[in-house]
C-alpha cells in the first residue's frame, strides 16, 4: 500500500509559479511511476504530467508544456511539479499518483494508477 501526500498548493496570480510535492509512504516509490492530474470545479479529471520511475522519461500535457517541469527524487520518496507562468485555467484540485510497474515509462491515463493522494487547490487569479 502506498499513502500519497500532497502539498503546495494555494492561491497565486497569473504569472506567479508553484511547486507542488507529493510525499509518499509505506513502500518505496522507484518502481512506480508518477503522475500529476488536475480537475477545475464542473471538468473533468486532465491528465497534466508523468514521470517513470527512474526519472528518464517524462511526458506533458499540451496545456503546461513548457511551463510545468515534474521530478522525482528517490532518496526522498517524493516528486514534485515545479509550475512556472500561472494561468487562470491552471486553477484546479492537483493529485499525485502512483503506477506500479511504472519504472522505465509512465502513463497519462488516470485508470493505470494504482494510488491517489487527497489533492491540493491551486487558485490562479487574472
Amino acid at each position: 500500500q502506498v499513502q500519497l501526500v500532497e502539498s503546495g498548493g494555494g492561491l497565486v496570480q497569473a504569472g506567479d509559479s508553484l511547486r507542488l510535492s507529493c510525499a509518499a509512504s509505506g513502500r518505496t516509490l522507484i518502481s512506480y511511476a508518477m503522475g500529476w492530474f488536475r480537475q477545475a470545479p464542473g471538468k473533468e479529471r486532465e491528465f497534466v504530467s508523468t514521470i517513470s520511475g527512474d526519472g528518464g522519461s517524462t511526458s506533458y500535457a499540451e496545456s503546461v508544456k513548457g511551463r510545468f517541469t515534474i521530478s522525482r527524487d528517490n532518496a526522498k520518496n517524493s516528486v514534485y511539479l515545479y509550475m512556472n507562468s500561472l494561468k487562470p485555467e491552471d486553477t484546479g484540485v492537483y493529485y499525485c499518483a502512483a503506477r506500479r510497474y511504472g519504472y522505465v515509462r509512465g502513463s497519462r491515463l488516470g485508470n493505470d494508477y494504482d494510488y491517489w493522494g487527497q489533492g491540493t487547490q491551486v487558485t490562479v487569479s487574472s
